[in-house]
């Protein structure tokens, strides 16, 4: 594992809450051995006269303290500073990491994909497509809110998987991924209970019809086929209200939306069977016959 890893470990321990104030007694003492001496006792001396390194460990120290605003801006003159520096470099992928620790999430994806433009082939450059990919999805934990960034965050958590299937990133943007996909399928759900409730039927049986043939792997499954049963029947297809049953009974039986679509069924005298030549006759060849061709 790399320094630059292992020092943004330590920090986002610091910045879960480690208390640093037993030490704060000789933090100056220990700031000025660690900056080999450059600080008087009221004042720093000119950035210019330290090293890389010597700035890059000061940046640390204010992130550590919970000081992002400061330790960016540390970043970035180890970078204006000493641009083709080993320190520019660890730089520019630490003020990503504490832009994102500040959640000022477009800053970090600016400077995860500057970090990608300029070091593409760093050990590195896993994490900050991660950064990058990550900054998207912590902004979609409510299914309401714009579904861009839930695309921009699948496209990227995807490049991860797909470019560093090896990296220590790889199973976690899976794991993000598959959640990322049930937001989208929780939206057109929420978007088709909204015209079902409405009387709307057309239009909600087109958002269920997008979970079903779209997102047939999330959790909202169940629900978008007896959402469709109930959409069916309203309109009088009975056909494809059966059809929908049958699909849901032979995959999820033990769901509590079959009992209730079964229920349904029961008390038009009809029975959850595949009939018609619909779009759900073709989904129920396939899920259940096993039949794609």
């Amino acid at each position: 594992m790399s320094s630059t890893k292992s020092a943004m470990k330590l920090i986002a321990v610091g910045l879960l809450g480690i208390s640093l104030t037993a030490c704060a007694g000789g933090q100056d003492g220990e700031r000025r051995e660690l900056f080999g001496g450059f600080f008087s006792s009221n004042q720093e001396a000119s950035l210019e006269t330290l090293t890389p390194e010597q700035i890059y460990r000061r940046a640390e120290a204010e992130l550590e303290t919970g000081d992002i605003d400061e330790a960016v801006r540390l970043f970035g003159e180890v970078e204006r500073l000493y641009p083709y520096s080993e320190f520019a470099k660890r730089a520019l992928i630490m003020s990503a990491f504490a832009y994102h620790a500040d959640r000022d999430y477009e800053n970090s994806r600016a400077s995860a994909q500057r970090f990608l433009d300029f070091y593409p082939a760093d050990e590195d450059a896993a994490y900050a497509q991660y950064l990058l990919a990550i900054s998207f999805y912590d902004q979609i934990d409510q299914v309401g809110r714009d579904q861009g960034l839930t695309f921009q965050a699948l496209q990227s958590l995807r490049t991860v998987i797909e470019r560093y299937p090896d990296s220590e990133y790889a199973k976690s943007s899976i794991l993000k991924f598959d959640l990322a996909f049930d937001h989208l399928a929780g939206k057109e759900m929420e978007i088709g209970r909204y015209y079902l409730k409405r009387g709307h039927y057309t239009a909600a049986i087109n958002r269920f019809r997008v979970v079903v043939e779209e997102f047939q792997t999330t959790t909202h499954t169940p629900e978008a086929l007896h959402r469709l049963v109930e959409a069916y029947l309203s309109l009088g297809l009975t056909d494809e209200a059966q059809t929908a049953g049958a699909i849901l009974g032979f995959n999820y039986q033990s769901s509590p939306f079959y009992q209730d679509s079964f229920n349904l069924l029961k008390g038009r005298d009809l029975e959850p069977e595949a009939r018609g030549t619909g779009w759900l006759r073709d989904i129920y060849r396939q899920v259940v016959r096993g039949d794609w061709l």
